[in-house]
């Protein structure tokens, strides 16, 4: 790809001045050594001298309430004495119940956190004062098989935002594609240049990559080696990410004034939603978030963690730092890391780096699937990615607190399957005591008859403290917000955010059985050796079609009938028990349809959506005015010369082809062109690689283009 070339005239203005991309300034990266132990004298600085102490309340905690459940768990059991599925019973409960004990800990700091803060004095406030910034920024915006049009409206919001704070001269703009769509393709190149000529800033460049090798970590590292010489950081975008231009200039200040940060993360509000699905996570979001935000900023310090956007790196750190290697072993375990961010910012770490996080910054902003079923399909990929994270736990020389970062995503799905097998177990004592004649008088010398039981009562108050630990957390964000009076307003009322969380919490309830039996599923089908793969993200239509409803929940469904016929074989009263997780599953169907409609009005209104952010307001103006419509690639190139001069612009130098390496989706290809008389026949007779493998090769683009 050539540097410093230049694209003639288009139809919307003149471009020639502007270059295709900056000159290159490679920044090597070396391969990733999980083996290898880095020494390093640096020491990140401590965001408080009393960070040995809050972890350790937050562990001690975490004992004591999971101590003090297992107890009662035990007390419940040991009625007759404790059969061998009883202990597995109890193990599974300790575990599961320190589970949530650690989480409950967590977030009961973050509530207090808050309750101390005063947002007004906060040196983040939107209405004080920007610091003076001096360093070179680089905007990484990668993109796989998303809509152009939308992608390049956010991000012009972006750079608008970013240019009325004075500071936008120190900012230069990447689009990164690794899009596979040819269609896509040559629309996002259309999209670049019309976002060029509307910006009017020439440090705003785009490089597509036909090789997608690891993925996004591997486009951020391709970048880092051939343009990250010349940059002191980056911030990393999603395709959905929208970040307001103080809160660039504030996370730049802040990396600036501590030079032993490596990366500063936000906290992404969602923005949006338009499903019924999407609004209950947005509201959840908005509401219980910062609380857990705050919680485990808190305790974690420079320790903290990475979500893979809407941060700002320190980009040789990370070069010199946080190479990935490939794992051992076949996919889904082995290849390229998946969920590279958790690995990043722990080898950051491990060689001295602080990795913090900003809770009550702000400014900053995503979206999320539209249904449980595109919730499912990205959990799916996030799942296979932590459990690749067993083997990166052992790694030489990481601090424990990125461990436990590891073992925490780790278990956020091993938990489904054992809460699953928890539950199970639990129907299985019932059914046995119900269809198994018992041993009253088991071998051996007893006076006594043991008699199988359980004591009920008891049974009750271990699972309303379960349900107390999992539900505090939400209604302490719930006080933060009874507690402000401009919270309230923002949230539309006390009464409308109270009557918000309990219908999240009764929808989520409902959800919460069919997910467990998704992510069980996900998990065994990765242990069995299924790779994820790497689908493209569906961002605003929920709606799902009525096969595939039945198709996707139709297992969990049928899970529930099988608990619903055992519980009702024991006893009514097992069944009334058991109603909170069979109901989720019986209705499964038509909950997945519901929730996936367009769901509009204030039920779940957010602060975002009562008064939109200046930046979220443009980057919707400009994304409803979009014409979305996408073009055949050939078509677009055919009919637009500016175009296809900056397509051909940007195309690799023709090498060497070794008979070993030839495309045969390009020999198909140019194949089927030789043999057409017509374009529209040439175009009408190729397959979608065979199009991207063209538009890959100038040669062949052009005999296709020359047809008439």
């Amino acid at each position: 790809m050539g540097t410093l070339s230049t694209a003639p005239r288009s139809a919307a203005g003149d471009i020639a001045t502007q270059p295709l991309l900056p000159r290159e300034s490679p920044l090597p990266m070396a391969p990733g050594d999980l083996g290898q132990k880095r020494v390093s004298d640096r020491v990140p600085a401590p965001i408080a001298t009393t960070m040995v102490w809050r972890r350790g309340l937050i562990l001690l905690a975490t004992a004591a309430l999971t101590g003090a459940g297992g107890y009662e768990m035990y007390r419940v059991l040991e009625v007759g004495g404790v059969t061998v599925l009883e202990a597995m019973v109890l193990t599974l409960f300790l575990v599961l119940f320190a589970w949530v004990a650690f989480s409950f800990a967590s977030a009961a700091a973050g509530f207090f956190v808050l309750l101390a803060h005063h947002p007004d004095g906060d040196a983040a406030a939107p209405g004080l004062e920007l610091q003076p910034i001096a360093s070179r920024t680089a905007m990484l915006l990668p993109t796989y098989n998303e809509d152009p049009h939308r992608l390049t409206a956010r991000l012009r919001a972006i750079i608008e935002s970013l240019e009325a704070t004075s500071h936008g001269k120190l900012f230069d703009w990447f689009i990164l594609s690794d899009s596979t769509d040819p269609d896509i393709w040559v629309a996002e190149e259309k999209a670049l240049l019309a976002l060029r000529q509307d910006v009017g800033t020439p440090r705003l460049y785009y490089r597509h990559r036909a090789d997608n090798t690891a993925r996004k970590s591997g486009n951020i590292s391709e970048w880092i080696t051939r343009f990250g010489g010349v940059y002191d950081f980056m911030i990393v975008l999603d395709a959905d990410s929208l970040m307001s231009g103080q809160t660039i200039v504030r996370l730049v200040h802040a990396i600036e004034t501590n030079p032993t940060a490596g990366l500063i993360q936000t906290l992404p509000m969602i923005v949006n939603a338009r499903s019924l699905f999407s609004r209950v996570q947005q509201f959840a979001g908005r509401l219980y978030g910062p609380v857990i935000a705050a919680g485990v900023a808190w305790w974690h310090g420079s320790e903290g963690n990475y979500w893979g956007h809407n941060a700002i790196i320190r980009v040789r750190a990370f070069a010199e730092t946080a190479a990935l290697p490939q794992l051992r072993g076949r996919k889904p375990f082995g290849g390229h890391i998946l969920s590279h961010d958790f690995v990043e910012a722990a080898l950051m770490r491990r060689a001295g780096w602080g990795i913090y996080m900003l809770p009550t910054l702000g400014g900053s902003y995503e979206e999320v699937p539209p249904s449980l079923l595109d919730f499912a399909a990205r959990d799916r990929r996030w799942c296979q990615g932590n459990l690749q994270h067993l083997a990166v736990v052992p790694a030489r020389g990481l601090h424990w607190v990125s461990r436990l970062h590891f073992m925490v995503g780790i278990g956020a799905y091993l938990t489904a399957p054992l809460w699953l097998l928890f539950l199970l177990l639990g129907m299985l004592i019932s059914l046995q005591a119900r269809f198994v004649r018992p041993e009253y008088f088991p071998k051996g010398f007893s006076l006594f008859p043991t008699w199988p039981a359980q004591d009920p009562v008891l049974a009750i108050w271990v699972f309303g403290a379960t349900m107390g630990m999992l539900l505090l957390p939400k209604l302490l964000s719930l006080i933060l917000v009874w507690t402000r009076r401009s919270a309230r307003l923002q949230f539309g009322g006390a009464f409308r955010v109270s009557a918000g969380v309990f219908v999240e919490i009764v929808l989520s309830a409902l959800l919460a059985p069919v997910m467990m039996i998704f992510q069980s599923i996900a998990v065994i089908e990765i242990l069995a050796g299924r790779d994820a793969g790497w689908q493209t993200q569906r961002r605003d239509d929920g709606t799902v079609e009525r096969r595939e409803l039945y198709r996707k929940y139709g297992i969990p469904t049928l899970c529930g009938v099988a608990m619903a016929a055992s519980a009702y074989a024991v006893s009514l009263p097992l069944l009334l028990w058991m109603s909170p997780v069979i109901i989720g599953l019986l209705f499964a169907v038509p909950l997945g349809a519901l929730t996936s409609l367009p769901a509009f009005g204030g039920q779940f209104a957010t602060p975002e959506e009562r008064e939109a952010p200046p930046v979220l307001r443009r980057a919707n103006e400009l994304s409803t005015s979009a014409n979305t419509d996408i073009k055949p690639a050939m078509l677009e190139l055919r009919e637009d010369p500016a175009l296809l001069a900056f397509h051909i612009a940007q195309l690799p130098p023709a090498r060497a082809v070794r008979p070993d390496m030839i495309d045969a989706n390009l020999a198909v290809g140019r194949a089927k062109v030789e043999a057409s008389d017509t374009f529209e026949l040439a175009a009408a007779h190729l397959s979608s690689r065979e199009v991207f493998s063209i538009l890959g090769n100038g040669v062949a683009l052009s005999a296709v283009l020359q047809k008439r």
